[in-house]
């Protein structure tokens, strides 16, 4: 038997076995058995001279630990690791869900932007002029730009018995003056569909084209589209969102200081009452790089 002091009061008492190192730990008069892997003492002093003179508590210990004896976790240890687990993924899954949720959305608008600039240029190098908002004509517009969109449905109007077809329009009524809309405004109140109701009609994304073809003398011409179809929320300012055509034939989005509605206050805010307050969130939408982020 050899004794060697480990530090702290405490000594390893070691005993030479066939297979390997039997010792006796003691502390405070408690005693320890532990199994180390070196086949002579010589090996384990060797392996320690050349950093200290003494083992620690832990790595006392160790060689317990990785002992064959210990093949497996308690049934508590295992309990407290996946209660600790699900708190953190009750804590932060919805948060990682909707950043995901909220990258796609963003994508899909940016995407469906170009598809809609795209179409207008289309028609202006088959027609050798570009579109005006006062050159189309009263609900026009659909039949003139929808063989520049890649189409797998027409939805008419969208005003016509939508509720035959949940996948088309806005309009769940087939009663024009009693229709009520599947979608909510910027802070979830229900959206009145008058400025989508002059044509519908679903690209191969499933995205969904809505176009707003008015008739008075400011000739306003808005396509709103929303990006992920039919999928919720099917709210304005997370997944539906409003281009205007403006005088000269630009596509703006929604908010910008030439179109019709800049007011974020009143258009782009949770605390607006206005019934299409949204309808400029597409303009911060592109331009906020804190708007998605932001976005619950």
């Amino acid at each position: 038997m050899r004794i060697f002091p480990i530090g702290g009061g405490a000594r390893l008492h070691l005993k030479p076995l066939s297979l390997g190192h039997y010792g006796k730990f003691f502390v405070s008069g408690q005693r320890y058995k532990l199994i180390f892997k070196y086949k002579t003492i010589a090996q384990c002093l060797r392996l320690r001279s050349t950093r200290k003179a003494a083992f620690t508590l832990a790595e006392v210990f160790l060689p317990y630990y990785l002992s064959p004896r210990r093949i497996a976790f308690t049934l508590a240890e295992v309990l407290i690791t996946l209660g600790i687990i699900g708190v953190v993924a009750a804590m932060t899954l919805p948060t990682l869900i909707n950043n995901s949720r909220n990258r796609e959305l963003e994508a899909a608008l940016k995407k469906n932007y170009s598809a809609i600039q795209q179409a207008f240029d289309m028609y202006q190098a088959k027609n050798g002029e570009r579109l005006l908002p006062k050159n189309i004509g009263y609900n026009k517009l659909k039949g003139v730009i929808m063989p520049y969109f890649k189409v797998i449905k027409d939805c008419g109007a969208g005003h016509e018995a939508v509720s035959s077809d949940p996948e088309c329009g806005m309009i769940n009524s087939s009663n024009i003056n009693n229709r009520k809309s599947n979608y909510k405004n910027y802070n979830g109140a229900i959206l009145d569909p008058a400025l989508f109701d002059d044509g519908q009609f679903i690209l191969s994304d499933g995205s969904i084209i809505f176009i707003e073809n008015m008739a008075d003398a400011s000739f306003a011409v808005y396509i709103s589209v929303d990006v992920n179809g039919a999928i919720r929320p099917n709210q304005y300012g997370h997944d539906l969102f409003t281009f205007q055509l403006m005088n000269d034939g630009k596509i703006l989005p929604m908010g910008s200081q030439e179109t019709n509605y800049t007011d974020k206050n009143n258009y782009c805010s949770q605390r607006s009452s206005y019934g299409i307050n949204g309808i400029a969130c597409t303009y911060y939408a592109l331009t906020d790089k804190n708007y998605w982020k932001n976005l619950k």
